[in-house]
């Protein structure tokens, strides 16, 4: 049990009073032109979001486990500011050697909540979290995929987001580009800038296997995924993948 100073609820008092004691509101204003969404923010840089995570984190790992860093996330998380959500993700993130598989469902509901209601803080909690619970449990492979379907965007995103970090990983590749056919046909920017993200990365393991898929699935792919997908090819080669791919008879390679 920790001490009364390090309870979770305590860790989020700490949290949130070092969080306004850091607060920028010009730099807060500035960062709504990142979101088409209304957000609400402290105005605190990402590196700077990063240490108080790493401090706080020190200050508690000898007497937390996963329950007391899950208990923060259901007590910052319903918080609107995108700091507060993103430190608890990243303390919670230093339990993935915990995670029971049981988390995902609850991802899920925190997801269909809206309580990451904008894309930076389903791509902060997303990749090191999910990614962790699926290169864990293989059977939630499965399940994530049908998140594809579901009406809320912040939980269609996590079904691509999540596999960022495992485009790294053996055996995942198969899996991320039959996710990224899926999510094709879903009309939504957020959607096509976070399936291109994840192509991109996937093509940094095989850039001629990136080519082929692209040219394969030609112009049923978004032009926003599709410029994502190509940043890293040369020049030369992302204008010729944007033209073969706008084409009606592209041929199947």
């Amino acid at each position: 049990m920790p001490s009364a100073v390090l309870t979770p609820q305590a860790i989020a008092r700490q949290t949130l009073a070092r969080l306004r004691a850091q607060a920028d509101p010009e730099r807060a204003r500035q960062v709504q032109h990142y979101f088409k969404e209304t957000v609400r923010c402290f105005g605190i840089p990402s590196p700077a979001v990063r240490a108080i995570a790493a401090d706080l984190y020190v200050s508690l790992k000898k007497e937390w486990g996963y329950d007391q860093a899950l208990e923060l996330c259901a007590i910052l998380f319903p918080k609107p500011e995108l700091e507060a959500k993103a430190i608890a993700a990243l303390i919670l993130a230093r339990y993935k050697k915990e995670f029971p598989s049981r988390l995902f469902g609850q991802v899920k509901e925190w997801l269909a909540k809206n309580y990451l209601d904008n894309w930076a803080s389903v791509d902060t909690f997303c990749p090191e979290i999910m990614g962790a619970l699926l290169l864990r449990y293989s059977e939630l492979v499965k399940e994530i995929k049908t998140w594809s379907r579901h009406p809320n965007r912040w939980v269609k995103r996590a079904s691509i987001v999540s596999f960022l970090k495992l485009t790294k990983q053996e055996g995942f590749l198969d899996i991320i580009y039959e996710q990224a056919i899926v999510l094709f046909p879903v009309e939504d920017d957020l959607i096509y800038k976070a399936n291109g993200w994840v192509l991109r990365e996937a093509g940094k393991r095989d850039m001629a296997r990136l080519e082929r898929f692209l040219l394969n699935h030609g112009p049923a792919i978004p032009r926003t995924t599709l410029r994502y997908a190509i940043e890293r090819f040369p020049e030369a080669k992302r204008r010729e993948l944007l033209l073969r791919t706008r084409a009606k008879n592209v041929k199947i390679l």
